[in-house]
Formats: C-alpha cells, structure tokens, sequence
C-alpha cells in the first residue's frame, strides 16, 4: 500500500476496540483496529483528530456501533492499492448491509471469475475496515473464515448488522 503524502491519522474507542483512522487529502485511506493484520505503522502520521474527514468518521463509526447507522457516506481515497485491488474494494462497497458475499461472487463480479485467491488477498488487504465491509464476505458455504481484524470482531461485526449467514452464489 501507498498512502498519499498527506496522510494524518487519530485514534478512537469503539466497542470492539481502538481503532486507527487516517485519511487524506482525498478522502479516508484507513481503518484498522489495534494489532489488525496488514495495519501501517501510523507513527509516520501526523495526528490530526480535528480533521473534518477523521471527524465525519468517527461520528459515523460510533452511530454504526449504537445501532443508529448501516451504512457510511465519507469520501475514500483507495488510490493506494493495486488496480485489481481498487476493483476488489469498489466491489465490497457494493455489500449492502444485513448481506453477505462470497470470495467467488466477488471474483465474477469484477469478471475475473478465476482470481478468487487474488480477491481473498484483495480482501485481507483492504486498508477501510468496516466502512468497506470486507466483514462481509464468507467462505465457500457461508464458512466464517478470513478477517485481519480477528474472527471474534468479524462474528461481530455480522451480529451487528444481523447479517443472514447465507452466501451470495
């Protein structure tokens, strides 16, 4: 991943635990929750918790947690991942929420039905945790399988949004 130069990031409490946003000039570029696999070293940063894009983030991340929100209207910078990456992660937002996916759906909805290890990598990767609902998508047969943040916040997360744990086909 390559973050735009003017990446800045804050900390914040949620009920699944710290997490770290960053954004950019262009948008949100990052969401991780504390020991997240694949999460940057945010020291690099500068904080910046009054940022007006950290802000809509937060507010809405907590609105998401207290039940009063399914869904995030914040501008996202995605810029810093492979092409095919920024395909898989365009995919994910389309994952309405209560909705589940699978690695293969995703693979034929990008038409690249044969890349589903490379959309599952996609997945692991994608730096906007729960704002690109990565969360969302299952293992062959709705199999729990996969998240960076840890299967506990995934159950979670899909309990959350009371998600049927059926799988796109």
């Amino acid at each position: 991943m390559q973050f735009h130069p003017s990446t800045v990031h804050t900390r914040i409490d949620t009920p699944l635990g710290a997490m770290v946003l960053s954004a950019s000039d262009l948008g949100l570029n990052g969401a991780w929750f504390d020991g997240q696999r694949h999460q940057p070293a945010p020291d690099a940063w500068p904080q910046a918790p009054q940022h007006p894009v950290l802000q809509a983030a937060q507010a809405q991340l907590h609105g998401y947690f207290g039940g009063r929100r399914t869904g995030f209207d914040l501008p996202l910078d995605l810029s810093g991942g492979t092409p095919f990456q920024q395909a898989v992660w365009q995919a994910l937002l389309e994952i309405g929420a209560g909705a589940t996916s699978s690695y293969g759906a995703l693979a034929r909805q990008i038409a690249r039905p044969a890349a589903v290890r490379a959309v599952g990598a996609a997945v692991g990767r994608n730096p906007v945790s729960v704002i690109v609902p990565c969360h969302r998508v299952l293992g062959h047969g709705g199999a729990l399988t996969g998240y960076a943040g840890g299967l506990p916040r995934k159950q979670a997360l899909l309990a959350l949004e009371s998600a049927e744990l059926e799988v796109a086909a």
